[in-house]
């Protein structure tokens, strides 16, 4: 095809563009149609022109709009993100709560039984009549119960001291609560037993003769003191 007139001037194929009014003359070869020339009127090229540019902005305008619109939507994903991210947060701290709250619950019924123990070890200490100071032989149990005791969670350590029914109540009284305090003071300075870790030691008197009173070996095993070790059943998880 041949260059393009314009008045008097040539044109190449550039300035055909979209809204031109052109005149074409040519001929046809096979099923195709060979333009020789292409004419038209510079006032219509002008406006052609005029159409073109502004459907350029137009075009520019509708690609920074699309642009905008793409960060836009990326911006909205991204909150979308942040917003699921923080829901299941919520949801993770929701669950946490209960699960603490279930533990707090499940604690507090267990703890209501804290009459309720259970009897880890025990030592008993015979003492002779009349009399409140511990046997040497003792010694060593007592800290083999005490250091037993440490492996324990949550133990404690209960002394009850006893007397047997023979002679004065009060002056049994007085001897039952004389050996608990000799065989605590034993666990608190030489097994080095936590104060917080001891109950009350307990004077029983003359309450629960397990001996036969009639008879000096049943006196004997009246007179004693009985150190146990304790683990609630709450803490134990029962």
């Amino acid at each position: 095809m041949g260059m393009f007139k314009a008045r008097n001037k040539k044109l190449s194929m550039a300035a055909l563009i979209p809204g031109l009014a052109i005149k074409v003359e040519g001929y046809y070869h096979d099923t195709r149609f060979i333009a020789r020339t292409v004419r038209f009127k510079g006032n219509d090229l002008k406006h052609a022109e005029a159409i073109e540019a502004g459907m350029h902005e137009t075009k520019l305008q509708a690609q920074q709009t699309q642009a905008e619109l793409e960060k836009q939507k990326v911006e909205l994903e991204k909150q979308k993100a942040e917003l699921d991210a923080q829901r299941q947060a919520l949801q993770q701290q929701e669950a946490k709560v209960a699960e603490n709250k279930a533990a707090i619950e499940a604690a507090v019924a267990r703890f209501g039984q804290l009459d309720d123990y259970y009897i880890m070890d025990e030592v008993i200490v015979y003492f002779d009549n009349g009399k409140v100071k511990v046997g040497p032989k003792y010694t060593a149990q007592l800290m083999a119960l005490v250091e037993k005791a440490k492996t324990i969670e949550g133990y404690m350590i209960e002394v009850k001291g006893y007397a047997s029914a023979s002679g004065n109540a009060a002056l049994n009284q007085k001897l039952s609560e004389d050996r608990a305090n000799n065989v605590t003071n034993i666990l608190l300075q030489q097994g080095k037993a936590p104060l917080t870790r001891m109950l009350a030691p307990g004077a029983m008197g003359e309450s629960e003769q397990v001996g036969n009173a009639n008879m000096p070996e049943g006196e004997a095993e009246n007179r004693r003191v009985v150190v146990r070790v304790l683990q609630n059943k709450a803490i134990a998880g029962v």
